[in-house]
Formats: structure tokens, C-alpha cells, sequence
């Protein structure tokens, strides 16, 4: 398995400790690469127009803005990957279980597998006062799991990658919906959205967490804090 962390240098304390409790759980055994937007535009694999001149960013795509810069990055793990099974993680996720033993739940039959929230945000903005934009399936592609041999995943190609909507591809417009897996909902739990899972897998801080400047604290932030030392 390979694991894929979504990158924004806003958050690099985020990124950060999502890379040590990674490291933490698997003995240092999986290897973990950022999607730093710089590397992706200078190899060519992300060609998007996008206005960067304020906080709250725009994809000129889309029509619409974005609260981090891994919000289309993701959707190259595949293409990055080739083959084998990748992980994509947003950055401010903590590991709290080796990620390997996602790999007894998801079915080889399946091209991606997530964990299908049924999610709406009791909060208009989220970390550094950035909307909360509301759109279907919110949430699933957070923590995604691809099956880079199944040939589903050839439909999602770099052109879409740099050309579809935001819209479409956290949609997961290249699959049917018979071909997305569910994962056990503890491998992506929202952190202070919904009651804490007994198998916690993978904690997700949607809503912030100690990495952000002025965060006032709240439940749970000692499974970022461990690993943030």
C-alpha cells in the first residue's frame, strides 16, 4: 500500500503530523508522499487555472472556491500509484490504526472504497475561517482507497483530472455507484461530528484542530497532540 497525504503549506503542521502517526502505526513500513501542488504543476500533472491571490482561493473550472489546495490533487492517486492499492488521506487526518488492515475490508472488486457519510456541516465555516461548501457525498473522498489495478479507475484520466468540475469528481462521476466500496465508517471518523467509533481507524479533524493558530481546544485534540511532540 501506498499512502498519498494532501498537501496545502497552510497546513503543513497538519500534513505533518498525519505523516508521524502514519509512520507511528506501521512501524515506519508504508511509504507516505505529500501532493505538493508546486511538484504536480512543474511535472505537468496539473495544468488547472487557478486564482491563488486570496485566502479563499477560486478553480476557475469549477466556478467556485476552494478551502485547500488538495481539493483536486487527490483524484491523481491512481495516476500517481499505477498499481497496487493507494490510500488518499486529507491532511488533517490521524492514524490511529495501521491502514493495512483496511485492505481485509475493501473487496478487490471494487476500484475505490470509502466511507459513505451521510454528512451535513453544523458549521458554515471550518478550519481558517474558510467556507464550508456543501455538495453531495461530502466527505467520501477525505479518505479514499483505490484499487489502481481495477480498470474502473482508467475512466478517471489526467484530461479529467485538470478538466472536470470539482462537482463531478468528488461526485465520483467515472464510477457507477454499484462500484464504490464501503468502508467500516471508524476509517474516517469525523472528529466531534459524530460519536467516537470503539475501532477508531483514522480520525478526521474536519472542523480544525491544534494546527490551526488560535484554536481554542476541544474534545479529543490529546489524538493529535500525541503525535505532535
Amino acid at each position: 500500500m501506498k499512502v498519498y497525504i494532501g498537501y496545502d503549506e497552510r497546513e503543513h503542521k497538519a500534513a505533518a503530523v498525519c505523516l508521524k502517526s502514519l509512520l507511528d502505526v506501521t512501524r515506519g513500513e508504508v511509504h507516505a508522499e505529500f501532493l505538493a501542488l508546486s511538484g504536480l504543476y512543474s511535472r505537468g500533472l496539473l495544468t488547472r487555472i487557478r486564482d491563488a491571490r486570496t485566502t479563499q482561493e477560486y478553480d476557475l473550472v469549477s466556478n467556485a472556491h476552494y478551502s485547500t489546495r488538495f481539493n483536486i490533487s487527490r483524484f491523481l492517486t491512481p495516476i500517481l500509484c499505477q498499481e497496487g492499492f493507494a490510500l488518499f488521506v486529507d491532511s488533517d487526518t490521524v492514524f490511529v490504526r495501521d491502514p493495512r488492515e483496511m485492505l481485509r475490508e475493501a473487496l478487490s472488486r471494487f476500484p475505490v472504497s470509502v466511507v459513505k457519510h451521510e454528512h451535513e456541516p453544523t458549521r458554515s465555516v471550518k478550519m481558517m475561517e474558510q467556507y464550508q461548501n456543501d455538495y453531495p457525498r461530502k466527505n467520501w473522498s477525505s479518505v479514499m482507497l483505490f484499487n489502481c489495478d481495477h480498470a474502473a479507475n482508467r475512466r478517471l484520466s489526467l484530461w479529467d483530472v485538470n478538466n472536470r468540475t470539482r462537482q463531478e469528481l468528488h461526485g465520483f462521476y467515472w464510477l457507477h455507484d454499484e462500484e464504490i466500496g464501503a468502508l467500516d465508517p471508524a476509517w474516517n471518523w469525523l472528529v466531534n461530528e459524530q460519536p467516537r467509533p470503539d475501532n477508531l481507524g483514522i480520525a478526521h479533524f474536519t472542523n480544525g484542530g491544534p494546527f490551526n493558530e488560535g484554536w481554542p481546544g476541544a474534545e479529543h485534540d490529546d489524538l493529535w497532540l500525541k503525535h505532535a511532540g
